[in-house]
């Protein structure tokens, strides 16, 4: 058992708990989203010790010089004390410019910014709304439109912050945007290679921005592209990723659906049945995966038995935040 020390406030932190449970349940306003060290949504700073390792793992040398950490990943071994990041510490506010339907339970919002926001196409942020709730959604736009991000965000039945977006923003109204994290994305090298990008729902938002970002870039090597879902009325820009196919010899999409109802075009199956039964061998391919955890995870190990290296495997699983 340690103690924990915020201004002039202590709370004690039980064997085996993270920092993070331990202040949510002495009801500490602390935001969080996935509470498995992805979205880096609890990050504080420890003012007298030096944070566990473990608690500091893919953050930047410049974050963890100042002994900031994971609250979610961090189980205390000595009495620590805490400092709450500002919102401004690692936020910047954006305005909505669009939030519209691209299908029926998926929205395509755009958020634009004063300067130019650097990202790489396929990484993620995390929004924030002004009580402190905050959720990771994968950024779905190129680089070269850098003075705004766009997003294509599924409505979750109960989901306080997919139905806020959904129902209350509006053109004109701000939110707070953190700095990109993650590592799905393109980079321009090796443009002979064969990139392999397979995803369900709307990830195909950070496909979408790998995938245009590849060919803006002159990559020549072949590019697959298969969206899954159950209904069809659940894929999006299927007009689109034609267009491009037309425009791009190297380019091939495949729309595919689960369920019962295949209209012609479509692929009948699951995503990752279709995927292999026309790839046996992605030796020397990049592997780009979006989506579902369980075929993101299960997709991981079948793309490296066929041959792909784990240095070329790509994985970003959506994680569905409980509360």
């Amino acid at each position: 058992m340690t103690t924990l020390t915020i201004d002039q406030n202590k709370y004690v932190c039980q064997t085996g708990e993270s920092v993070l449970d331990a202040l949510l349940r002495e009801n500490v306003n602390l935001a969080f989203a996935c509470k498995k060290g992805t979205c880096h949504s609890c990050m504080i700073r420890s003012t007298n010790v030096t944070p566990p390792q473990s608690a500091q793992s893919g953050l930047k040398n410049t974050l963890i010089n100042q002994n900031y950490f994971l609250a979610c990943q961090c189980y205390p071994e000595q009495d620590m004390h805490l400092k709450l990041p500002d919102q401004s510490d690692f936020y910047r506010m954006g305005t909505v410019v669009t939030n519209e339907l691209l299908n029926r339970n998926t929205i395509l919002l755009i958020i634009a910014f004063e300067d130019a926001f650097e990202f790489n196409a396929g990484q993620f942020v995390n929004l924030q709304r002004s009580d402190g709730l905050t959720r990771s959604y994968s950024i779905a736009n190129v680089p070269q439109q850098s003075n705004t991000l766009e997003f294509h965000i599924r409505r979750l039945p109960g989901g306080k912050f997919s139905e806020w977006l959904h129902d209350e923003v509006s053109v004109g109204d701000s939110i707070a945007v953190s700095e990109p994290g993650g590592h799905c994305f393109y980079l321009p090298e090796r443009h002979e290679q064969g990139i392999l990008l397979v995803g369900t729902g709307t990830g195909l938002a950070p496909l979408a921005g790998i995938l245009t970002d590849a060919l803006a870039q002159g990559h020549t090597g072949p590019i697959h592209l298969f969206h899954g879902s159950r209904e069809v009325e659940d894929l999006y820009r299927i007009n689109e990723m034609h267009q491009l196919a037309e425009q791009h010899p190297n380019f091939n999409y495949t729309p595919c659906l689960s369920g019962t109802k295949i209209p012609d075009g479509f692929v009948m199956g699951r995503v990752n049945d279709i995927v292999f039964s026309q790839f046996t061998d992605l030796k020397g391919w990049r592997v780009f995966l979006c989506g579902h955890p369980d075929m993101v995870n299960q997709m991981k190990k079948q793309a490296f038995l066929k041959g792909a290296a784990i240095a070329d495997i790509y994985a970003d699983a959506f994680l569905v935040a409980q509360h």
